[in-house]
């Protein structure tokens, strides 16, 4: 287990991050970008983590802030927020090709982080060679949280600035109206994203967080070369059971022995 090191967001916020593998060799390595509420200590950023290190490749993981060992607070936490935070640990401690990887939220993190990467740091941008997603939760402050909310809980949202939504992995989500309010700047199914890179969707039909059916929406919002979604039998939303934790850690290395030319 590497150790957790700090690294200053643009406003200050200290955001924790470990290096895993090797970073010297110049081979693909690749960036975890985890969900809400969870962190980089979490089953499958580990299972990255080991492939990293076992491939002797460069891997980036770290927690948001509000996450995990981050500084800041979780109700502060935006959208916006998170991804200039993504951003600036791609572009500091992520360089050289490399492969994102997202889980739920960090799914749309990833693409967004993608998006910005093209339009203001093409040279970075060229250096993603492939993207993996896992149960995508693009546009889920709108499509999966506000236009799924009973009228009862957007009136407190909109009275009290808070929801606590109950969660099946132990407390309560706290989803804040800034949340939902800043999410609406980064939607981007219905406009749709050109993707130059690989692009492999990883989709538990089973998942009453992420349905599939969000996953063929994402899928279609995807224009590119190589994009494919895979659609795993009895697969929840967490994804983490040995079976489920072996198709990632195919899914990504094959993407980046692609980008080296092995196995093309």
């Amino acid at each position: 287990m590497t150790d957790i090191k700090f690294e200053n967001a643009p406003d200050g916020t200290p955001i924790a991050y470990r290096h895993d593998g090797r970073d010297d060799l110049g081979r693909c390595g690749f960036v975890w970008l985890g969900g809400y509420k969870s962190d980089m200590e979490g089953s499958k950023a580990g299972a990255l983590a080991a492939l990293a290190r076992e491939t002797r490749r460069p891997g980036l993981r770290f927690d948001y802030s509000g996450h995990g060992a981050s500084g800041g607070l979780f109700v502060d936490g935006t959208i916006s927020k998170w991804l200039e935070q993504s951003v600036h640990m791609v572009l500091t401690h992520g360089r050289g090709p490399r492969i994102l990887v997202g889980s739920s939220m960090g799914g749309w993190l990833a693409l967004l982080l993608y998006r910005q990467l093209r339009l203001r740091h093409p040279a970075a941008a060229q250096n993603i060679k492939g993207i993996v997603l896992l149960a995508p939760a693009a546009d889920m402050t709108e499509d999966l949280m506000w236009d799924e909310f009973p009228d009862a809980v957007r009136k407190e949202l909109n009275d009290k600035g808070v929801w606590l939504r109950p969660s099946a992995y132990g407390e309560p989500y706290t989803i804040t109206r800034r949340l939902i309010e800043d999410g609406r700047r980064h939607l981007l199914l219905n406009q749709g994203l050109d993707v130059a890179c690989p692009v492999c969707i990883l989709q538990g039909d089973e998942d009453t967080d992420v349905p599939a059916t969000h996953a063929v929406k994402v899928f279609g919002a995807l224009r590119g070369p190589d994009v494919t979604l895979t659609l795993i039998k009895g697969g929840d939303h967490r994804l983490s059971t040995p079976g489920n934790l072996a198709l990632l850690r195919d899914t990504v290395l094959r993407l980046a022995e692609r980008s080296e030319g092995i196995g093309a």
